[in-house]
């Protein structure tokens, strides 16, 4: 298994990107905003991508998006094949994009947005904290991306303040504190009170 930058001669596996992306979202349920095929082979001819490979066969898929003037930067739209998933990939692509992020953006503060359990790990064992979503990029055209999602109407209503995903941020200067950790920690825990109240609402 390959797991590498892409480039521009990666963009013939665009369309299973996208379907794979696509198909995720329904059988999941939750909100996953779709991802148009012009867009991934802009990212891949930027070298702002990752790609797993099993010989010629895709299997995993993330790229970096830049916010802000790059204060911030995005790993979006993680996926892994069916085929290729309970193997660990998706951690090792997770690893491979937020290396690549640390040494394109050095300064820059790499925040994620999930409703994936198993995306919220990953972050943590990267070093990233629940936060809310006013310490994330106020850069709208990010914000914009969230319109093909299914909740997006729950942005909308709380003033983008909060959605059913969860905010999550690593800020290459923190200085975080014991204290200051274990207020985010009770901050993440209300929220996710808020998000399940919200859901069992929009039901």
């Amino acid at each position: 298994m390959q797991v590498i930058i892409a480039n521009k001669t990666h963009s013939k596996y665009v369309q299973i990107i996208c379907k794979t992306i696509a198909d995720a979202a329904q059988v999941r349920g939750t909100g996953i905003a779709k991802r148009q095929p012009e867009y991934v082979i802009e990212k891949m001819e930027a070298g702002n991508a990752v790609i797993a490979l099993e010989g010629d066969v895709f299997a995993g898929f993330c790229y970096i998006e830049s916010w802000s003037h790059g204060k911030f930067v995005a790993n979006s739209g993680l996926i892994v094949h069916p085929d290729f998933r309970g193997q660990g990939l998706a951690k090792q692509i997770k690893k491979k994009i937020f290396e690549h992020s640390r040494a394109k953006f050095p300064n820059a503060k790499v925040f994620s947005i999930t409703t994936g359990l198993a995306v919220m790990k990953l972050n943590s064992n990267l070093g990233y904290q629940p936060v809310t979503f006013s310490e994330l990029t106020n850069d709208q055209s990010f914000w914009k991306g969230c319109q093909t999602c299914k909740n997006y109407d729950v942005l909308q209503r709380t003033n983008q303040s909060m959605c059913l995903c969860t905010g999550m941020l690593f800020d290459p200067n923190s200085k975080e504190t014991k204290k200051s950790k274990k207020v985010k920690e009770k901050v993440f825990k209300r929220l996710k009170r808020i998000k399940q109240t919200l859901f069992l609402k929009k039901k």
